[in-house]
């Protein structure tokens, strides 16, 4: 990934945005599960790389809303072709490894007392992102629910 530019956070950034559209900062940085000044550092990074772009919004001028640009959905696109090609030369089908972190994140999750392990659990259950490290739902994004 390093090869385009990118690190682990930012195409699980680019990838929330891929699925769900442009959002503002504090919204991309609530569905990654992240603080938003750690979001703010990766999302000026994807910027220095044109993958995405920033722009006020018109409803709240605070707050920026990020979208990606072509150049990013070609870079989601590359992390996806060279995630299939990573896992292609393994035995393991991607599908069943996804549901099989899923299932110990939920069991790791289920031996915990706390707050956001629970919350990541009903995350995963609902079908939304729950980062905390691994990736979110759609490709990387979508297909693994993160751990921190």
């Amino acid at each position: 990934m390093g090869a385009i530019g990118l690190t682990h956070a930012g195409v699980i950034a680019m990838e929330v945005l891929s699925a769900n559209g442009p959002m503002t900062q504090a919204q991309l940085a609530q569905l990654v599960r992240v603080q938003a000044q750690t979001m703010g550092k990766t999302l000026s990074r994807l910027e220095a790389h044109g993958h995405i772009s920033r722009q006020r919004s018109a409803s709240d001028r605070r707050s920026q809303v990020v979208s990606l640009t072509d150049q990013g959905r070609e870079a989601v696109a590359q992390a996806a072709d060279m995630e299939r090609s990573v896992l292609a030369a393994t035995p393991i089908d991607p599908d069943v490894l996804r549901q099989e972190l899923k299932t110990v994140v939920r069991l790791l999750a289920t031996k915990s007392n706390s707050p956001v392990a629970k919350d990541i659990v009903a995350a995963a259950e609902n079908g939304l992102p729950a980062e905390t490290g691994l990736a979110t739902d759609s490709g990387l994004a979508s297909k693994a629910t993160p751990l921190t």
